[in-house]
């Protein structure tokens, strides 16, 4: 029998004495942070992050699948902390599980290209869930915040996720421990036992869940911030982890070719969130550079799905992965281009009702969808992850041709939103949940997070129940 793993070399003994040189300038670093050591870019960019993050779950719990989850976790899982914009309390893991699985259901939550994933929704639920009856200021909040998307979204950088793999659930799960850990007044030591322990958490996300419409997905995030909270109870029990968690399972076991370096880099100076990318349109990210153009073409003049010929998308290899026309449910709506344009054009935007039901299943939008052809151009993939570039040819039954190109997302780092736009897609969202005057209430709270002397306001607004078009 050939033995395939090695037996613990006195190396390895002294690995777990000392730890890797980049996790204990992690844990030094993450112990010692002060709120105010955090520039005022991240800072700024960590209120939009979590307004942000407020709106989709908000707007994401009102599926049916989370109206009907909601009172079975509350039956066995009561507590105090908010399931947002679903009217009751639960226990801190059970409330970061469904908030975080209520803000992937609309496919609106924030992200890092560079990190090639969505660290927002990943650490934003068990922040919330960890600093419930925590007596600190709003800037601690935010600096824990910022500090577990730094870390989740470095590993992203340092590492591959195998091809197979969708990302949602896999680093995101270290970022929502470290931020807990930091909440926690945690010290470098402990710092480093959670950051370990989290590594092993990762799950064996399956990339064909989101192109089979399998909602199984939406939960992987809500899980990452669940398991965030246990790693530190686990290390405040005496639990441990491996000596370096994060390169043995970044750097061969669901992701490759992982690079120390990566992690500290500029670490302190370059704050991952100040370059995160927001949506607008609610669906898959690689959808949005042919959405883009599209929205360039009709707003050339009126475009009705009868005159439409055919649509011919060029883009890059991911983006063209997306070409089933006639998704499952509204998850694979979301990954499908030919739906997204066809919906885009039969409702004026890619609005979240665009694709429910019944827009899911209108005769002239799966017509348009069929007569949508998606190519990928290499020369268009060679400029990833830096750009996310699409051309989009519309031809006409007259015979006539429109055609426009981006370069990259709206709302990506080279061509953001601003915070004017952010917020205005918190009141789209928020607004039919709990009405205007409310979401205005929730939206002053988190801009001047910052200034307050305590969380506790915000956790109180966000305990409200529906009371707009969902009450």
């Amino acid at each position: 029998m050939t033995i395939v793993t090695p037996g613990v070399l006195p190396a390895s003994v002294l690995l777990r004495q000392a730890g890797p040189a980049w996790l204990d300038q992690w844990s030094r670093f993450a112990a010692t942070l002060r709120p105010a050591d955090l520039p005022a870019e991240a800072r700024d960019r960590a209120k939009l992050v979590l307004l942000d993050s407020i709106g989709v779950m908000a707007s994401g719990m009102q599926e049916p699948e989370l109206r009907a989850l909601l009172p079975r976790l509350a039956a066995t899982q009561a507590g105090t902390v908010p399931a947002i914009g679903g009217g009751l309390s639960l226990a801190p893991g059970a409330a970061a599980f469904a908030n975080g699985t209520a803000g992937t259901m609309l496919e609106l939550d924030e992200g890092n290209q560079y990190a090639r994933g969505h660290p927002g929704i990943h650490v934003v639920p068990a922040v919330l869930a960890a600093a419930q009856g925590r007596d600190f200021g709003g800037d601690r909040l935010l600096a824990a915040l910022a500090l577990g998307y730094e870390i989740g979204s470095r590993i992203g950088i340092a590492s591959k996720l195998r091809v197979t793999m969708h990302p949602h659930g896999t680093w995101g799960t270290v970022g929502a421990a470290l931020a807990v850990a930091y909440l926690h007044g945690a010290n470098a030591a402990q710092m480093r036992e959670v950051i370990n322990i989290a590594s092993s958490f990762g799950l064996s996300t399956s990339r064909r869940t989101m192109l089979e419409g399998a909602t199984v997905r939406n939960t992987y995030a809500g899980l990452s911030n669940q398991l965030g909270l246990l790693a530190w109870d686990l290390a405040q029990s005496g639990f441990v982890g491996e000596a370096d968690g994060i390169g043995a399972v970044y750097g061969g076991i669901i992701a490759e070719d992982f690079q120390p370096e990566a992690m500290t880099e500029d670490l302190g100076t370059r704050w991952e969130i100040a370059r995160n990318y927001f949506k607008r349109h609610a669906a898959c990210r690689y959808t949005h550079g042919a959405l883009d153009a599209l929205a360039i073409i009709m707003a050339q003049g009126p475009l009705a799905p009868r005159d439409i010929e055919r649509i011919e998308v060029d883009t890059y290899v991911w983006a063209a992965q997306l070409d089933l026309p006639r998704p499952r449910n509204m998850l694979s709506a979301k990954f499908s281009l030919p739906f997204a344009l066809a919906t885009t054009i039969v409702h004026g935007a890619a609005t979240v009702p665009a694709f429910r039901e019944p827009a899911l299943r209108e005769a002239e939008t799966l017509a348009l969808a069929e007569r949508v052809v998606v190519r990928e151009d290499p020369a268009l993939t060679a400029r990833l992850p830096g750009l996310r570039p699409a051309r989009l040819r519309v031809l006409l039954r007259d015979g006539t041709m429109r055609e426009a190109a981006v370069e990259t997302n709206r709302g990506d780092t080279e061509d953001p939103y601003d915070a004017a736009e952010i917020t205005a897609k918190f009141h789209e969202l928020a607004d039919p949940v709990w009405g205007r005057a409310h979401a205005r209430r929730l939206a002053e709270a988190v801009t001047t997070m910052d200034g307050a002397a305590s969380a506790a306001p915000l956790h109180m607004l966000l305990a409200q129940a529906p009371a707009g078009e969902y009450a």
